[in-house]
């Protein structure tokens, strides 16, 4: 990893680490997860990936934070460089603030299955060394939230997108791209939950994920239609704990699984129908402190 890429983690696994002692409830945790059927645009071949990622939720007075770092590692069907085999490395980091609008009215903002009302607030930002994009996304996001009274938490959010990307690939169009490009703002409906699933029925069990539909983002970097992008992500998972001497919820299995459609924006037609769609089961552990 890089000097630069290695900064921001540490910025954010510190800002991760002051927002708890600041909080009302935490949630920290560390995690792994592999698959063998990711894919990428404009790459035919399905990718071999591990995924080491830091996860931090908090919640305080008027609303909540959310902190995700993800670090991937490719095997050699996603190369780093042209004259390699060792695979692509990246960091993809997610921040989400959502501020409770009941909380500051002093009352709550609630009705039927509707718990509260928010606004979210946020940004993704990456960066990718592999031979083909080399991606260095940056990304605000900013909309309202209904957060729903179910056991656990749900929350929907639609919210407006400010995207850009700054790529330097080794081959064209790409490797003809000079400085960065934003692209026009769009849409995104938001979705994440995470609903235990009744003792009666499998005990210790959770279902969890998100779901990301975002809108087409108008022309991509080299002048190309980009398409709508659908990005589900979902778990069942199973708590170990109290099996091997842990506390309840503090280590974790299970399955996962990743539908990504026109990924990044890119569509069949665009890729020649090459990787911008992935279905991908994972195998996924991970420990809470």
């Amino acid at each position: 990893m890089n000097t630069r890429r290695a900064h921001a983690v540490a910025f954010l696994i510190g800002m991760a680490s002051t927002s708890a002692h600041a909080a009302d409830w935490s949630d920290t945790a560390l995690s792994w997860r592999y698959g063998q059927r990711f894919r990428e645009p404009f790459n035919p071949s399905d990718i071999k990936k591990h995924i080491v990622a830091l996860t931090h939720a908090s919640g305080y007075k008027y609303g909540s934070n959310y902190v995700n770092v993800d670090l991937l590692q490719s095997d050699r069907n996603d190369p780093a460089s042209r004259t390699q085999n060792e695979g692509a490395q990246e960091a993809y980091v997610v921040y989400r603030h959502t501020l409770d609008i009941g909380a500051l009215r002093g009352a709550p903002l609630a009705y039927g299955a509707v718990k509260g009302v928010g606004l979210v607030l946020g940004f993704d930002w990456n960066t990718k060394n592999d031979v083909g994009y080399n991606s260095r996304k940056r990304m605000l996001v900013a909309g309202p939230a209904l957060m729903w009274d179910v056991p656990g938490f749900l929350s929907t959010g639609l919210l407006l997108v400010h995207e850009s990307n700054a790529p330097s690939g080794a081959f064209p169009p790409i490797s003809q791209v000079r400085g960065r490009y934003t692209y026009d703002i769009h849409p995104m409906f938001s979705a994440s939950w995470g609903i235990p699933i009744p003792e009666r029925w499998a005990p210790g069990w959770a279902f969890e994920g998100y779901l990301n539909f975002i809108g087409a983002k108008g022309r991509d970097e080299v002048g190309s239609g980009t398409g709508a992008e659908t990005n589900l992500d979902m778990q069942l998972m199973y708590d170990v704990g109290s099996h091997v001497g842990q506390p309840k919820k503090r280590l974790r299995i299970g399955l996962e699984y990743q539908f990504w459609n026109n990924k990044f924006g890119n569509t069949a037609g665009t890729t020649g129908n090459r990787g911008q769609r992935a279905s991908t089961p994972m195998v996924r552990a991970e420990y809470h402190f």
